[in-house]
């Protein structure tokens, strides 16, 4: 990408945040059917913007081609449910939300969080472009579109009347190809009293806890909070407060509203500014330090794997995330070291990960192979994995978390 123009500002792009080498598409999960036939690989190097500070990656592949069949259903995470449901609850408070409000959800996906919402009566719609998804929504009586997001779909649902009291947009905007038309989007589809709030994995967090595996050609682009306050700022839209989550990792809640709105910016918003700032994220030093940090959690978990099995010690996966796509495909990571992985979603199921050929099993597989250790591939989910998994202690297994760094739970 080195001369491309920033997705963002369009200045020329020429120095490299992380090379992960090259991998297939994180969710281009394989058929065992086509097991033989060669998958596209793709350079999985990131680079940074140094006019606006955006982290991002080349595009590969047109969105459609990665999210019109997504497999990914927000509602098997019970912890993600969790979270929405106290979203919900806080932002009904917060905001005064009744049954004369509207709440629009982009990238809504399976309706996990806008089923809070409807409960409490407050009317709804969704914006989703993966048909499985949102087929479930409707099913929930969600009222969802499915479509891709940006200026000419936000001038149609205003043109239909919506006028949204709150936008929600959860962990979109990295997949965003075109950023200055979704977020242009926001603009038009929201009303001068109305607010926005956008999630997303945090690049702070990222470099602090080496998430190399956050990494991943669906993520287009990493926030940091200056970045992102530069991007509304050019759209005259105004970030006003930020909250910092546990979620992915660690995650940036942005609240979002017109320039000219009478929100002040909150202390949280300002303790955050001034620690992106001691931090010295956008300096050359930060990311050659991260690079480097990046190698040397390669060579550990390489290393744990490979000792464990000349121990004659078996290793089994749990979960088929993206990240986990990124990690083992980084790490070279073969069927020898790690025989299977098992997820929850039965969509992934029967298929194999994309570039190690792992099978993903049902769960119930896990159990009778009794392995000595699980490596948890989705380790933002640890707590509640390893709370589900009570058999894996009771047979002397113990979990394996990658993250920060590699970690040994018995």
């Amino acid at each position: 990408m080195t001369g491309h123009p920033c997705r963002f500002c369009a200045e020329v792009i020429d120095d490299t945040f992380v090379d992960l080498g090259r991998s297939p598409l994180a969710n281009s999960f394989v058929p065992p059917g086509r097991a033989d036939i060669d998958e596209p690989v793709y350079p999985l190097q990131a680079y940074v913007c140094h006019g606006c500070g955006l982290v991002q990656l080349p595009q590969f592949e047109p969105a459609a081609s990665i999210f019109d069949q997504y497999l990914y259903y927000s509602s098997y995470s019970e912890s993600w449910l969790r979270h929405a449901e106290a979203y919900a609850a806080e932002m009904i408070a917060r905001t005064a939300l009744g049954a004369t409000s509207e709440v629009i959800e982009i990238a809504s996906n399976d309706g996990y969080l806008l089923q809070y919402f409807r409960r409490a009566g407050i009317r709804v719609l969704g914006v989703e472009p993966a048909g499985g998804p949102a087929s479930v929504a409707r099913a929930k009586g969600i009222a969802t579109r499915t479509c891709y997001f940006g200026r000419d779909t936000a001038t149609m649902l205003r043109a239909e009347g919506h006028r949204p009291d709150l936008i929600v947009a959860n962990n979109v905007l990295p997949h965003v190809p075109d950023l200055n038309d979704f977020v242009a989007g926001l603009r038009v589809l929201l009303p001068e009293t109305g607010c926005i709030t956008l999630e997303q994995p945090s690049l702070l967090h990222l470099i602090e806890q080496i998430q190399f595996d956050t990494i991943y050609h669906e993520h287009l682009s990493y926030f940091s909070l200056a970045t992102a306050e530069t991007i509304f700022r050019a759209h005259a839209l105004r970030v006003f407060d930020a909250d910092e989550l546990p979620t992915h990792g660690g995650s940036l809640r942005l609240h979002v509203c017109h320039e000219a709105a009478s929100h002040g910016s909150s202390p949280a918003l300002d303790r955050l500014r001034r620690r992106e700032a001691a931090a010295r994220l956008h300096q050359p030093e930060t990311y050659r330090g991260f690079r480097e940090r990046v190698a040397a959690k390669r060579a550990a978990i390489r290393d744990f794997l490979v000792t464990a099995r000349r121990a004659g010690k078996a290793v089994l996966a749990y979960g088929a995330p993206a990240k986990g796509n990124t990690l083992l495909n980084y790490c070279g990571i073969t069927r020898e070291l790690i025989p299977f992985t098992v997820d929850r979603n039965p969509h992934k199921q029967g298929l194999l990960l994309p570039g190690t050929h792992l099978p993903i099993r049902d769960p119930a597989a896990l159990l009778a192979a009794r392995p000595d250790y699980v490596f948890i591939l989705p380790w933002n989910l640890k707590d509640e994995i390893i709370a589900q998994l009570p058999e894996v202690r009771a047979w002397g297994g113990q979990f394996v978390v990658p993250a920060p760094v590699l970690s040994i739970v018995s």
